[in-house]
């Protein structure tokens, strides 16, 4: 293969627009992480402003994950119908205007309603973001760059976290809660309109060259893979959701999720609450995790690339990095035996770390996903994964409530990294792409 693409890389200078338009993937799923995690850093002021209690707190933090979850087959759909381009690029100019408006909540009666509905509109219009991040690096990226490709999308949550995190918890702090949504939303609608002026699919993009279509087709991406889908076909999801190995691989991603969903949710408060940090200080402890998660997520996808280019099997490339990751995500539970801010944070970050390490199930879907499907498996993947986003707000509220603390919060999370980790290690079996029609294991 390495032979073929330098024969083929000869005849021209290749091209770079792939990384081009990887960076704009990287920057769009920033300001996806940063419109989510905008409540997690209001939520504190909002509580005491409008009177939420941990319940109602949960409720409005899940509002969103009803949402992005119940849309993410018919959002898989739309993007093999219309293209991730223009799906992507609407989908982000609306999320940003639901963003920018939640900052009126709060001047208004009704307002955990009217934060409930903008959530959950929010959830809609951000449903198709990472099949559409799949399916790009799909076509852009040859197999043994898409490790790459998929850390360096998935690692941008934890960029926005470790980025935006101080800079909202000081607006925060010298304004108020209502300008974080304002100008994140607006940065957001900014965005949204360069995207819809630039990105195209490979074929169709003016600044790659033919050198740089045959390379990344030689080494096993899909430039051409066309959005020409009339509907759903139901025998289709039926195939994939009871294929034994896709099984195993939708349970590790709700599991990994569920970490995810921690950290963009109840850690702030979980800091303030629980370890008695000032906002500010959060703002820069919180941070640190998330800068930890990138480091680890950049890793893993390095590693698993490099593990397929030694001539390890796909399956040994993917999967160690999950396993590994998932399993040293559950030391999260060591941060209710200690109490020194410091190790609390090194408990956090080490959690976060391999959690990145082990963030790879988007490349896993490129890999094993039916060509023709490739936006609906990815819709029915992230609908597995991100249950999480409904479950994990909730069952942490009603813990925080009863309960009176986080400890066993923090033991249902790092409980579920283990459940995660033996699924891929027994359930998943070997990786291989699907065929239509292929039975279940």
């Amino acid at each position: 293969m390495q032979g073929h693409m330098a024969a083929v890389s000869g005849v021209m200078r290749k091209t770079h627009a792939r990384y081009v338009i990887l960076g704009l993937i990287f920057i769009v799923t920033t300001f996806n992480y940063v419109d989510r995690a905008t409540l997690s850093i209001a939520a504190p002021a909002m509580r005491a402003e409008l009177g939420f209690d941990a319940i109602t707190m949960g409720l409005a933090f899940s509002a969103f994950g009803w949402a992005y979850t119940a849309m993410q087959i018919p959002g898989g759909w739309v993007l093999d119908r219309y293209g991730a381009p223009l799906v992507y690029g609407v989908g982000l100019l609306l999320w940003s205007v639901f963003t920018f408006l939640q900052g009126f909540v709060g001047h208004v009666t009704g307002a955990f309603v009217l934060l409930f509905a903008l959530r959950f509109l929010m959830g809609i219009a951000e449903s198709p973001a990472f099949p559409a991040n799949s399916r790009l690096t799909v076509m852009w990226f040859p197999n043994h760059e898409r490790g790459f490709a998929t850390a360096v999308f998935q690692s941008a949550q934890y960029f926005a976290l470790a980025a935006f995190t101080p800079l909202m918890t000081w607006t925060l702090h010298a304004f108020s809660w209502h300008v974080i949504f304002f100008w994140t939303g607006a940065a957001g609608v900014v965005l949204g309109l360069f995207w819809l002026a630039y990105v195209r699919e490979p074929r169709q993009h003016p600044g790659v060259n033919q050198a740089e279509l045959d390379y990344i087709q030689a080494g096993g991406g899909l430039p051409d893979m066309a959005a020409a889908r009339e509907g759903v076909r139901w025998a289709e999801v039926r195939a994939l959701v009871t294929h034994r190995m896709l099984i195993g691989i939708y349970i590790g991603q709700f599991c990994l999720t569920t970490i995810t969903w921690f950290f963009l949710t109840w850690f702030p408060t979980y800091l303030m609450e629980a370890k008695g940090m000032s906002i500010l200080k959060v703002g820069l402890v919180a941070s640190i995790p998330a800068i930890a998660g990138f480091i680890g997520g950049m890793a893993g996808g390095t590693w698993s690339d490099w593990m397929l280019r030694r001539g390890c099997s796909l399956t040994l490339a993917r999967k160690l990095p999950i396993i590994t990751g998932l399993l040293f995500s559950s030391s999260i539970v060591l941060a209710n035996y200690v109490e020194s801010t410091v190790v609390v944070v090194l408990v956090m970050s080490i959690a976060f770390f391999a959690k990145g390490v082990g963030n790879l199930g988007w490349c896993i879907v490129g890999d094993v996903s039916p060509k023709s499907i490739m936006g609906i498996s990815g819709g029915i993947f992230n609908l597995c994964g991100n249950l999480a986003s409904i479950v994990t707000p909730i069952v942490i509220g009603i813990i925080v409530k009863e309960m009176g603390s986080f400890d066993l919060a923090l033991g249902y999370v790092g409980a579920l990294a283990l459940v995660g980790a033996l699924s891929y290690l027994v359930v998943v079996g070997p990786l291989h792409r699907l065929e239509l029609g292929e039975k279940a294991a």
